[in-house]
């Protein structure tokens, strides 16, 4: 089965990667926006959507997104899980990603022992999703203090929903943080301009997203969304646009 794709608009091309239990359809507000001026592509991720039945790890799904989206180099922007979806395609096929942005990402866990631990809690969290379902593992992932500040209404549940139990357990054992290589040592490679972003009051990824601008060089800026926690893009919509906007226009003309 094919990864699903969504595009509309028309211009320059932006490709939005979404997060963990989200689709696509989770960019509805800032893909409405930036539609205006560019073409846009709403990728459904291994496991998620109409993706569900597409089971990838991060390596070889980087080569499954960039055959999806086609070789006509684009911004890739990704959140959270997304971002670290869009560094690997960024660092396998750099010809295909004129410009890369980065909100929540991560490029992994250096220490094994640390990592080992994530692996056995993403493991844990594949179980729990098989025992509760969908629904209630999907309130009880909103619940979590990561995402303390992303509104209720702006959660977009029902989107949410149409994942399968299947398809997010086999993101989380063959995608998740813990199955992750640490790529710190490739940053480096990245040759194209890099926005890394985080939420104001996402004080892990705001330090986070300083090391790795720090670590890819001169062609990386980073960006603060305010009043925003992780899911940024989902409680300010508006100032994530604010943010990228300019940097999309600057890179993509």
């Amino acid at each position: 089965m094919p990864i699903h794709v969504e595009r509309l608009g028309h211009g320059p091309t932006v490709v939005l990667l979404h997060g963990f239990t989200q689709t696509g359809r989770s960019w509805a507000t800032i893909a409405e926006d930036l539609a205006r001026d560019h073409r846009v592509v709403l990728i459904d991720a291994p496991g998620h959507g109409g993706s569900t039945e597409v089971e990838v790890g991060l390596a070889a799904g980087a080569d499954v997104l960039a055959e999806a989206v086609g070789p006509e180099p684009a911004a890739w922007v990704g959140y959270s899980m997304g971002a670290r979806w869009a560094l690997h395609v960024a660092l396998a096929r750099p010809a295909q990603v004129r410009a890369l942005a980065l909100l929540g990402g991560t490029a992994g866990i250096e220490d094994p022992a640390e990592r080992a631990e994530r692996r056995t809690r993403d493991l844990a969290t594949a179980a729990r999703l098989a025992e509760v379902g969908v629904e209630r593992f999907v309130d009880e992932w909103l619940a979590q203090p990561l995402f303390a500040g992303l509104p209720a209404d702006r959660a977009a549940v029902a989107d949410r929903l149409r994942n399968t139990v299947a398809g997010l357990r086999s993101c989380l054992e063959l995608a998740g943080t813990g199955a992750q290589a640490p790529v710190w040592e490739r940053l480096p490679e990245l040759a194209m301009p890099v926005l890394v972003l985080a939420g104001e009051r996402d004080d892990r990824f705001r330090a986070i997203a300083e090391r790795m601008a720090a670590t890819i060089g001169a062609n990386a800026a980073t960006a603060v969304v305010p009043e925003a926690g992780h899911a940024a893009h989902l409680e300010r919509p508006d100032r994530f646009v604010d943010a990228v906007r300019p940097w999309l226009a600057a890179h993509l003309t």
